[in-house]
């Protein structure tokens, strides 16, 4: 059978699974799954997961972030990350809103940045300590 429709890259889940282990850089418009071990740079504009054995060490930069494993590095989320009992996070995180259970491990420095509206109604990025 022929498909006719283009798949929405934005709509594709990328899976590490647990038994699979990668390092280098790793790039995807879609949204990412960890359930084995990531090492390296991690770039996507869709949400990135990390089940319960998952792991990233290195770099992450993504719009949305949900962790019930464990990341070493650095972190960088535009909207919101969002930590489960389980979750280990150490290093350096900037990111809009944060939400943790109590449990998770945040051990880290982190800038929470939020967008204002002036009275123009213009947005702007202030970050916060």
């Amino acid at each position: 059978m022929k498909r006719d429709k283009k798949l929405d890259s934005s709509s594709i889940q990328n899976i590490i699974s647990p038994s699979t282990r990668v390092k280098g850089d790793f790039s995807s418009n879609g949204d990412i799954r960890v359930d084995g071990y990531l090492e390296g740079t991690v770039k996507t504009s869709g949400k990135v997961v990390v089940g319960k054995d998952g792991q990233i060490v290195g770099k992450l930069e993504c719009t949305s972030a949900y962790f019930e494993g464990a990341f070493q590095g650095e972190m960088k989320i535009e909207n919101t990350l969002t930590l489960k009992a389980s979750a280990k996070i150490e290093g350096d995180v900037v990111t809009e809103k944060l939400m943790v259970e109590p449990g998770a491990i945040f051990n880290v420095s982190c800038v929470m940045k939020s967008t204002v509206k002036d009275l123009k109604g213009d947005a702007k990025t202030q970050k916060t300590a």
